[in-house]
């Protein structure tokens, strides 16, 4: 009986030290931050890194923070590196990484995911994966050609700071490509007017968050010395990510986060309020007079412009019906689960010429953009009338 009893003494011990190991083992994330800089932005590259040495130190030394930086420095060829305790440490150039002898664009889809898949491979994570889109975006739209907008991403291939690319990447492109990796716990888009449900909807399966701004941000971007340890706080890092960026920018940054498995329920909603408004509707085009809206497009000098991104619920709150538009929002709400108000925010195309149309409330502001077809009369719209017809988004809500 004696014998009976110290084995179970000793079997419930080992099961009570292996228990305090699982508890103990430290908890892992991996964040990529890829720092499209081959443009204008290389500027401010310098100074990103820089606070992201300073974040890194108030991190885990079990957490990576892996830098991707792909800047206008003649000579340089695109380098990967971990940093740790304020240094970069780990760097290794594309070529050492067996991915190409020259400078390859960082927008090119073959590079985006030979780097990830380096990153994700030598630096695994026990608690879930980041990833920080660092440059120019232009939210959904899409380009066949060389232009000025289309997704994220534009490398200019000459090692300088001019803006204008050979290559962007869309949002589609950026899907295929991170289906391929590791679930991402987290997108946060360090670039302009990423916040718009056709991107979001486009995304949903590849991460449980998208962080960022529906409409232009300034171009030093997030500060990393606060963002950083944010993104590595394992229980709440979606809320202080986004109050460490907004605190920097109070009033003059609209920021939103969304919770990617809503978005199904969000996109079947958002169907139903829209038939609602169009079943009502004299004219397949609504009048968008007066409505939020996050971006101009443009021809030379800013002009004429032409609206792009209108706040999704604003356009919903004015032409729904007050019943359908609560119906619509209950489900909003358990898919933009953070959000920032501002009033107006820093662009190229100066407030006063292009946003004084409108008026910014709390009632109205909510965080994410739409594209809503118009006239095809202006050759303008009837170009991206069509091109939205590629998006999941399109697909799913508008077909009716």
């Amino acid at each position: 009986m004696k014998k009976l009893i110290s084995l179970v003494c000793l079997t419930v011990l080992l099961i009570s030290c292996h228990k305090d190991e699982e508890e103990q083992t430290p908890q892992t994330r991996t964040v990529v931050v890829y720092m499209s800089a081959e443009n204008r932005l290389s500027y401010y590259a310098d100074s990103d890194m820089a606070e992201m040495k300073e974040g890194s130190k108030s991190i885990s030394d079990n957490d990576n923070l892996i830098v991707y930086c792909d800047r206008a420095v003649e000579g340089e060829l695109p380098w990967l590196g971990r940093i740790k305790n304020g240094v970069i440490i780990d760097s290794v150039s594309i070529a050492d990484m067996q991915i190409s002898n020259k400078d390859e664009l960082a927008s090119s889809p073959h590079i985006f995911e030979k780097v990830l898949s380096y990153a994700y491979s030598h630096y695994p994570a026990t608690d879930g994966y980041g990833l920080v889109l660092w440059g120019h975006a232009s939210g959904w739209l899409v380009e066949d050609s060389v232009a000025y907008t289309r997704g994220y991403g534009v490398d200019n291939g000459s090692n300088s700071s001019r803006f204008d690319g050979t290559l962007w990447l869309n949002i589609p492109t950026i899907r295929r490509v991170l289906e391929k990796q590791p679930h991402l716990s987290f997108i946060f888009a360090d670039c302009c007017n990423f916040m718009c449900l056709e991107s979001i909807y486009e995304l949903r399966n590849v991460t449980d968050y998208v962080i960022g701004s529906p409409a232009e941000i300034p171009d030093m971007g997030a500060p990393y010395t606060t963002v950083v340890p944010a993104m590595f706080d394992h229980n709440n890092f979606v809320n202080r990510i986004i109050d460490n960026y907004y605190v920097s920018n109070k009033d003059y940054l609209p920021l939103s986060a969304v919770k990617t498995s809503e978005m199904e329920n969000l996109a079947t909603a958002t169907s139903t309020a829209l038939k609602t408004i169009y079943n009502q509707q004299e004219s397949d085009y609504p009048d968008l007079t007066g409505l939020i809206h996050y971006y101009n497009e443009y021809s030379s000098r800013f002009l004429p412009s032409y609206s792009i991104f209108y706040d999704a619920g604003d356009f919903i709150l004015k032409y729904a019906p007050t019943e359908a538009y609560q119906v619509w929002k209950q489900v909003f709400d358990r898919a933009i689960v953070d959000k920032r108000f501002a009033t107006s925010w820093m662009t190229n195309k100066s407030w006063g010429t292009h946003y004084s149309d409108f008026t910014m409330t709390t009632e109205r502001f909510h965080g994410v953009s739409i594209f809503i077809p118009q006239d095809p009369q202006t050759a303008f719209y009837r170009y991206y009338n069509q091109r939205i017809e590629s998006f999941l988004w399109h697909k799913a809500v508008w077909q009716w």
